[in-house]
């Protein structure tokens, strides 16, 4: 955000602030770490509210809880934003020296009102309020999101908004303050910095810029493209359109991650040649041509991990990979070698050292600092100065130049999810993870835990006796894409018309079978939070021949 790819503060600073705002985040189950620095702060005297559909984990340690219906995010947000302006309570100073496009921005929010927002999201206007003026009126305050937030089809729209309540009160670049992007899944922020998104080069470098190609062409002896790449979901879109034939997957397993899942996997048996590198025998590696076989990168190679609030950590190898697996570096350069481009055998260290060379943000950052420091977080220009813990300082420079180039406000618009319930599917299903496991279960799933109770599907207690159920009765759950056979869980905290699953056991029930890939155009992320489904009990008739999984 604001030209950075990465949360402006550090986990020490959400231990310091006074409102802690979890918006689409359930933390204490799938950032249990971090959720020990809220809860530092809860110690202190600092207020938690949680925006989420569900009274999850996180909800129950929240002052107030905002139970809004799935995919109304711009709304609540935009209200709140109304209600910071209208009452006078936005940072005025802030807003007229460092941002662009108030103007417009509160008059695209003045039609929100509370009651409007109530009707529309099911937040009463009271607790719409109550979070308007607690976090425009505390001194500093941190606003965090997930998955809840960015896997809706207009995700960036979602992410904007919240960034509009920050600039609105001041809420950025500054100790205590921050936006705080909560990373789905371990090194995700390390991946981006490191380019492997596709329209940047590491250290977040525009691909378009000239002078970036031309600085990364000289180092790397081959000219880059002066095009963007494609995301994921425009990759699977050319496998459809048959402008893609081949495919590299290195440590995914989108057979069971992606959204219609069995559209994905049609998709990558059809292409002519897949290779896949992981250190399991995935679904995804179980229709590859070829799998090579990784080692473990967080115990089996060396080299650097980036965590949520950009702190660079080193790696060390404790073991050898078991049997032919081998570090992903040594398998990538053997195939650049039968390509024709030797790259010789560089170590962990002399690959991070040239990434140091061409990425400013990186440069002070030598594994002896990383060591003697225990991780520093970028940007670390030198390697004889720290920089402040949290981003956009420059925001609030009295000098206009090194204020540099205002951040702006983005009038974002409603639009209600792709997936749109009616007679025939009338319940919204949304997903997310639990505490006890990860993901697709690949990780997880190779060892037993206590609290795991493989998957179902939750249902508030309205529902399960309005269709006659029981806990523990296996139904039939029903999209527009799929069918899955699950046992009922009651949840006591989930309110009427809404149900819960996860991905993490597939083999048992696969409900990314169930979800949609109406997906965000800018970041490519699909709708997995906002699911039109219905139950049906074993046995009765359904309105569509849709494919069953998880029948025993």
């Amino acid at each position: 955000m604001f030209g950075a790819g990465g949360g402006t503060s550090s986990y020490r600073e959400i231990e310091d602030t006074d409102v802690v705002i979890l918006w689409g985040s359930n933390a204490r189950e799938t950032h249990p770490i971090f959720f020990h620095h809220v809860l530092k702060a809860l110690h202190k005297g600092a207020k938690l509210y949680v925006v989420d559909p569900r009274r999850t984990r996180s909800a129950q340690w929240a002052d107030n809880w905002l139970s809004l219906n799935v995919g109304t995010d711009i709304p609540l947000a935009n209200a709140v934003a109304r209600e910071i302006i209208r009452q006078n309570l936005y940072n005025t100073a802030f807003v007229e020296r460092a941002t662009t496009g108030f103007e417009e921005f509160a008059a695209a929010v003045e039609p929100w009102t509370l009651e409007r927002a109530e009707r529309e999201t099911g937040v009463p206007a009271s607790a719409i309020r109550e979070l308007a003026h607690a976090y425009a009126q505390a001194d500093r305050a941190q606003l965090c999101w997930t998955l809840g937030i960015t896997e809706h089809h207009n995700a960036t729209d979602n992410v904007r908004a919240l960034i509009n309540l920050s600039l609105l009160t001041g809420h950025v670049g500054r100790y205590g303050s921050g936006l705080n992007p909560l990373r789905g899944q371990n090194n995700v922020q390390g991946g981006g910095d490191m380019g492997a998104i596709p329209n940047r080069l590491p250290g977040f470098q525009d691909i378009l810029d000239p002078a970036v190609r031309e600085k990364f062409a000289h180092a790397w002896g081959t000219p880059i493209q002066p095009r963007y790449g494609r995301h994921l979901t425009q990759m699977l879109e050319a496998m459809d359109s048959g402008e893609m034939t081949n495919a590299y997957i290195i440590g995914e397993n989108p057979v069971q991650s992606e959204a219609d899942a069995t559209r994905t996997a049609a998709r990558l048996s059809g292409l002519d040649h897949l290779v896949v590198q992981d250190m399991f025998l995935t679904k995804t590696a179980a229709l590859a041509d070829v799998v090579l076989p990784a080692s473990a990168s967080w115990c089996e190679t060396n080299g650097t991990v980036t965590n949520s609030e950009r702190r660079v950590q080193l790696v060390r190898q404790a073991l050898a990979p078991p049997g032919n697996a081998r570090n992903d570096i040594d398998i990538i350069g053997d195939i650049a070698r039968r390509l024709g481009h030797d790259w010789g055998r560089p170590g962990a260290e002399r690959i991070w050292d040239e990434l140091r060379s061409l990425s400013p943000i990186h440069a002070g950052m030598s594994y002896r600092r990383l060591a003697e420091l225990n991780g520093i977080q970028w940007p670390c220009y030198s390697e004889d100065t720290l920089e402040p813990p949290y981003l956009h300082g420059r925001l609030w420079d009295d000098d206009p130049d090194s204020r540099g180039a205002p951040a702006p406000f983005a009038a974002v618009e409603h639009r209600l999810p792709v997936d749109a319930l009616d007679e025939d599917y009338p319940l919204r299903l949304t997903t997310g993870r639990r505490l006890d496991s990860y993901n697709t279960g690949v990780q997880s799933g190779g060892f037993s835990s206590p609290m795991r109770d493989g998957e179902g599907i939750d249902l508030s207690a309205e529902d399960a006796a309005r269709l006659g159920l029981r806990a523990g009765e296996r139904v039939t759950v029903s999209s527009r894409r799929g069918s899955v056979v699950a046992p009922v869980r009651v949840d006591p905290t989930l309110r009427a018309g809404l149900a819960f699953m996860t991905m993490h056991f597939p083999d048992e029930v696969d409900t990314n079978s169930l979800t949609i890939e109406a997906s965000d155009p800018v970041a490519g992320t699909a709708e997995y939070k906002a699911t039109a489904i219905r139950i049906d009990k074993l046995g009765s008739t359904t309105a569509d021949p849709a494919p069953v999984s998880g029948v025993p």
